[in-house]
């Protein structure tokens, strides 16, 4: 019993004398013990400024003032960590063995600046060799020889943090306040890290985990898991990443609401159009590279009703670089022009109101440089719904090209190309062919006209600048020319305008119709049109107002067999805006074409009677280049003399 209570009398003692030795320790010791032991750990210096005491509550462990952690030697001079007060709380042990069994590090208000370059990472503390060996131990710290010591951590905590992540010299991000915790207990535990940040104003969740944090230290690749999780959907990554950020997994992406979580991510203010992912479910197989690539493959993308599948690779920079291949089903993007998909889809509902005069908004041509193709069944956009389609889309600094080889279009096909520049203000033009294009179909949607029924062919060059709808039609320039072959025209019967001059109503069938034509400021010029049908020829010419939804055409229609087979003429007035045009007969033209030729004649004949009547008159020859009128003043002056002098007596 007496050994017992000896033994128990000498813990006691032991036990005062280590405490009474902690508390014997001045501040200044325990911060160079602390600034060894980091810079034998690290490599870094450690700077305390200000006070620096021993606290045993809630832990063993010491409390600073404003503390500083130096950057890598290649990093510059700006220190990796700055906070304005430090916590480290140790197990006791950890004072008079050779591991750094560190329990909890709080820092107040720090600034942490995490840096990539050429694929070194200042956070990899791993030191090199000589500095480690040239690196002063504290005997109450050293290392068993032959041995490192076995760091762990089991509670970091960053509070009202800065954040500033620099790559190869750029920085990327700076963002804050931003409270974070981390726990590693034990080397051989994962490291799982929880942070709430808000660099957009809406908050994020962060959770990430390695399982292995010494292999990642050492640049081996390792297991990670991230969650990021906002208001607006969330984020999950999960694959082997290494200390140089390279990356390869599954990624996951869930949107109810894709302009909020973009939001909580830094990128406010974007907001994409209905059909582009407002609420998106991606999945995807995800390759990252240290010199900035990307490749996705393996894409699976549900944005809004549409569905896509396909791959991509990206080469991030300041202008993306992306070449991307995706195919999907029946493609919805009405919501493109702002409007609902039934408002959208048809044409004839803008006619009454003209071109839209709302600015439009060409920024997004600048995102990203590359080129995408596209295979769809369908695609609907405003005003146009497109069958059956191949279609690749180039970028290029502001200037999109989009090309179709082919495209199904109002039950023909398109090949050719659409250009969209906004390099220098927004101009769009085009170089297209059009084969077995149905046009009553193409302008009922272009233009509410559905007076033209027939499939027609041919080819358009055009141009046009500005910063509406309106401005880009009014505008436009070019040419084209077109061939149809049997089609029907509604409105106007050439058999009864050519029968009783009443041809108001009713249709007329032709057997072919060809036309040529020019575009200049918004208006189309055309003046070789020709129809031809079964009894009759109609030529065309006049002015079609693309941007002033108006027009101004004679059509003139031939009665082939008619007036001794030579033809009669009945033109044809269309005048009016595109909605309700004034179709009507020009009666006049028409006699006068009619007795065109009998009526010279006649006048001839007339001429000539008249001529030989005044030469038996005047008793005299009256020739044709003679003025007639002359000739009768001449006569009547002579005959005043006469009379005058038989008057007077004379001769």
């Amino acid at each position: 019993m007496r050994w017992l209570i000896r033994i128990v009398f000498i813990l006691v003692a032991v036990a005062v004398l280590i405490v009474g030795g902690l508390l014997l320790l001045p501040g200044d010791k325990i911060a160079r013990l602390a600034a060894d032991q980091v810079r034998a750990q690290t490599g870094r210096e450690l700077t305390f400024d200000g006070d620096v005491r021993l606290t045993f509550w809630p832990v063993l462990g010491v409390e600073t003032g404003p503390v500083t952690l130096g950057n890598a030697d290649w990093a510059g001079d700006a220190p990796m960590l700055k906070a304005k007060a430090l916590s480290i709380g140790v197990t006791a042990a950890s004072l008079f063995s050779g591991s750094a069994e560190i329990q909890r590090i709080v820092a107040q208000d720090p600034v942490l600046r995490l840096e990539l370059s050429q694929g070194r990472a200042n956070w990899d503390f791993g030191a090199p060799p000589q500095e480690q060996a040239a690196a002063p131990a504290s005997p109450a710290v050293a290392p068993a020889a032959g041995s490192a010591p076995a760091a762990s951590l089991e509670r970091l905590e960053f509070n009202n943090a800065r954040l500033i992540y620099v790559e190869d010299g750029e920085t990327s991000l700076d963002f804050g306040p931003v409270d974070l915790t981390a726990s590693w207990p034990s080397p051989d535990a994962p490291l799982d890290v929880n942070a709430r940040l808000a660099p957009g104003g809406e908050a994020l969740d962060v959770t990430l985990r390695l399982p292995d944090l010494p292999g990642f230290a050492s640049g081996a690749a390792t297991g990670m898991e991230l969650d990021m999780n906002t208001a607006g959907g969330d984020i999950r990554v999960d694959g082997q990443v290494n200390i140089s950020g390279e990356f390869s997994g599954a990624a996951r992406v869930s949107a109810k609401n894709t302009s909020r979580m973009l939001a909580a991510l830094g990128q406010s203010g974007i907001t994409l159009p209905k059909g582009l992912g407002q609420a998106a479910d991606l999945s995807m197989q995800v390759t990252y590279t240290r010199d900035g690539r990307v490749a996705l493959r393996d894409v699976a993308a549900q944005l809004d009703s549409n569905r896509f599948d396909g791959e991509a690779d990206v080469i991030i920079a300041a202008t993306p670089q992306v070449t991307a291949r995706f195919s999907t089903g029946d493609l919805d993007l009405t919501g493109l022009g702002g409007g609902d998909s039934e408002a959208a889809g048809s044409g004839g509902g803008s006619t009454q109101s003209g071109w839209s005069k709302d600015r439009i908004d060409a920024s997004a041509l600048a995102l990203a440089n590359g080129s995408v193709r596209l295979s769809a069944n369908s695609v609907r956009v405003p005003g146009l719904t497109l069958g059956q389609s191949q279609m690749t889309l180039n970028l290029d600094r502001s200037r999109a090209v989009l090309k179709m080889h082919p495209v199904s279009l109002f039950s023909g096909a398109l090949t050719g190309q659409v250009v969209a520049n906004n390099r220098n203000g927004l101009s769009v033009g085009g170089n297209l062919q059009a084969n077995g294009i149905e046009m009553q179909e193409a302008l009922t949607a272009l233009g509410g006209i559905e007076r033209l029924l027939g499939k027609a062919s041919g080819t358009l060059e055009f141009l046009g600048v500005g910063e509406t709808e309106d401005q880009i039609m009014r505008s436009l320039s070019g040419q084209g020319r077109m061939e149809m072959g049997r089609g029907v025209i509604s409105g106007i019967d050439l058999d009864n305008l050519m029968g009783s001059g009443k041809g108001a109503g009713g249709t007329t069938v032709f057997n072919s119709l060809t036309a040529s034509y020019t575009m200049d400021k918004g208006n189309l010029f055309n003046t070789d049109l020709l129809m031809q049908l079964d009894n009759f020829r109609a030529d065309g010419e006049g002015r079609i107002g693309l941007g002033a939804r108006d027009i101004d055409y004679l059509f003139t229609p031939v009665a082939l067999r008619a007036n001794s087979g030579q033809g009669l003429e009945v033109p044809v007035r269309i005048v009016g805006p595109w909605a309700d045009p004034s179709i009507r007969p020009d009666l006049s033209k028409a006699l006068e074409a009619a007795a065109g030729v009998k009526k010279e004649e006649v006048e001839k004949q007339a001429k000539e009677k008249l001529r030989r009547k005044l030469s038996e008159e005047l008793d005299t020859n009256v020739t044709e280049d003679q003025d007639v009128e002359e000739l009768i003043k001449d006569k009547l002056e002579d005959e005043a003399k006469k009379g005058l002098l038989k008057l007077f007596g004379g001769d």
